[in-house]
């Protein structure tokens, strides 16, 4: 990539993990109502839960958007946090916070023992 896409993919970077914040604020609207019936009480708690999963998700890449922006600054943006090669500039496109490779993505993927859509040796490099 040349450093004009770098600066371009840093600022689509940092733009999204503003939306993400800003949905993240969002989320301290989320609160418990009381309700005498069941059926709505059932949807508040449904409402109530999917917003909690869609805040986790936000957190999430945030926390990818982060650490990307983080890997530009020190000049390892673009490689497969697990087996160093360089990542596709398609699959960068498409996910400008992609850590893997497609080859080790697949194998992340296909990995039995998964966190919240992460692979197990994902974790492990963010521990490091």
């Amino acid at each position: 990539m040349t450093t004009e896409d770098i600066k371009l993919v840093r600022q689509q970077l940092e733009a999204r993990l503003k939306k993400a914040r800003s949905s993240r604020a969002a989320g301290d609207s989320i609160h418990i109502q009381q309700v005498a019936d069941p059926v709505d009480m059932t949807q508040e708690a449904l409402a109530r839960d999917i917003a909690v999963q869609m805040l986790d998700r936000e957190s999430m890449i945030a926390r990818r958007l982060r650490s990307a922006i983080e890997r530009i600054e020190e000049g390892s943006y673009g490689i497969c946090l697990e087996c160093e090669e360089e990542i596709a500039s398609k699959r960068l496109k498409a996910i400008p916070w992609a850590e893997l490779c497609i080859s080790c993505q697949e194998r992340a993927d296909s990995t039995p023992t998964r966190r919240q859509g992460r692979a197990v040796f994902e974790d492990r490099e963010q521990a490091a």
